[in-house]
């Protein structure tokens, strides 16, 4: 059974720096790509970071591109969102999510098939 379960968030000022992490079990995290989505009240959900399944490439929502860097930690199959220079755009809540998958950009990581609880980041100005 694939659990997710996400850590980290709180509370930044704008310009300010979080890491956020999930721990992930239940599937060989060889054979899924793994990613990051947000979901602001009242907007759709965010494809915002990727790890695809077969070459480990990572890839980027244009909004965070040179701001947010996703990471893996394969021994203990930890997926991290290291995120820099926040702005008050970045409120939202964050989720991993996992999908066996093949993908070429983070657009569709709110759609995979199996998602955490999500973790709450808020950034104020």
């Amino acid at each position: 059974q694939v659990q997710l379960v996400e850590s980290g968030g709180g509370s930044v000022q704008a310009g300010g720096s979080l890491t956020i992490s999930c721990a992930a079990s239940g599937y060989n995290h060889k054979l899924y790509s793994v990613g990051w989505f947000r979901q602001a009240p009242g907007k759709e959900r965010e494809g915002v970071a990727l790890i695809n399944r077969v070459s480990r490439t990572v890839s980027y929502a244009d909004s965070v591109q040179g701001r947010f860097t996703i990471s893996q930690v394969n021994a203990e199959n930890i997926l991290f969102l290291q995120m820099n220079n926040l702005t008050p755009e970045d409120t939202a809540k964050y989720y991993c999510a996992a999908d066996p998958g093949y993908y070429f950009s983070p657009q569709r990581v709110g759609q995979f098939s199996y998602q955490g609880q999500g973790t709450q980041v808020t950034v104020s100005s």
